[in-house]
C-alpha cells in the first residue's frame, strides 16, 4: 500500500509531465534511443557518446507498463537502435516476475513490428542489494531468453557493475542509482555498440531540419504571445 501511495503521490505527476514533454519534442529518424527509468534518465549520454545522434527517453519511476504506454512516442521517428533498461521499479512496487517478463517481451515485439529496422538491445537489470540478487538473476535469465527468442541482443551489465551480488562500491550511493564511476563503467560496455553510427538518410536529414525549424517557430510564437 505504501509503495502504491508513493507512486501515485510523488512519481505519477512527474512521470506524466516528462512523458508529455517527450510527446511534443521533435524526433529525428535514425537516432539512437535510450529507453528506461531513472537510471537511464540520469545518464548524460550525449556527453558519454559525443557525435552519436541520440535521445534520452528515461523517466524516473518508470516500470515496464509505463514504457509500454509511451512506446509509440519513443519509436515514432524510426530509431536506428533502442537500448532498453527496465524492470527494477517493477520489483520495488511488487509486480510479479511473469508480468515483468511478459511486458518486456511485448516491448521488444512491438518495437520489431512498429520499426522493423531498429536494432533492439535488452539490458540486464542492474545489481542492487545482495538480498535481491537471486530474483534479479532469475529475471535476467528470462530477459536473455526473450532476446534470443526474438533475435535481438542481450547485454549483461553485471560483470561490469557488480561486486559479488551487489552494485560495486563507488558505483552507487543508494544501492540503486549510479555515480559517475558507475555510468562510466556502463558506457564502456555500450561503447563498442555505439562506435559506428548509421548515416542518416537525406529524408531523415530533411526531416530533422524541418522538425527543428517548426519547433523553433512554435517557441517563438509562444514567447511573442506572452
Amino acid at each position: 500500500m505504501f509503495a502504491k501511495f508513493v507512486e501515485k503521490r510523488f512519481l505519477g505527476p512527474g512521470r506524466e509531465m516528462k512523458a508529455s514533454q517527450f510527446a511534443l519534442l521533435p524526433a529525428v529518424e535514425g537516432e539512437t534511443v535510450f529507453l528506461g527509468d531513472s537510471i537511464t534518465a540520469g545518464g548524460q549520454w550525449q556527453e558519454w557518446f559525443p557525435g552519436v545522434p541520440l535521445r534520452n527517453r528515461g523517466i524516473d519511476g518508470d516500470k515496464t507498463t509505463n514504457v509500454l504506454a509511451r512506446l509509440d512516442v519513443a519509436l515514432r521517428a524510426d530509431p536506428s537502435r533502442v537500448f532498453l533498461l527496465i524492470g527494477t521499479n517493477d520489483i520495488s512496487f511488487g509486480h510479479k516476475d511473469d508480468e515483468i517478463t511478459d511486458n518486456v517481451r511485448t516491448i521488444v515485439q512491438r518495437t520489431q513490428i512498429t520499426t522493423p529496422h531498429t536494432e533492439v538491445y535488452v539490458q540486464s537489470i542492474m545489481p542492487r542489494r545482495a538480498k535481491q540478487a537471486p530474483r534479479i538473476r532469475k529475471l535476467n535469465a528470462e530477459y536473455k531468453r526473450i532476446a534470443e527468442d526474438q533475435g535481438v541482443t542481450f547485454i549483461d551489465l553485471w560483470p561490469a557493475l557488480s561486486a559479488g551480488d551487489e552494485l560495486r562500491p563507488g558505483y552507487t550511493l543508494d544501492s540503486l542509482h549510479l555515480t559517475g564511476a558507475g555510468y562510466r563503467a556502463w558506457a564502456e560496455v555500450l561503447e563498442p555498440l555505439l562506435s559506428v553510427q548509421r548515416p542518416l538518410s537525406d529524408r531523415a536529414l530533411e526531416g530533422a531540419i524541418r522538425g527543428r525549424a517548426n519547433f523553433g517557430e512554435r517557441r517563438t510564437d509562444r514567447s511573442m504571445s506572452g
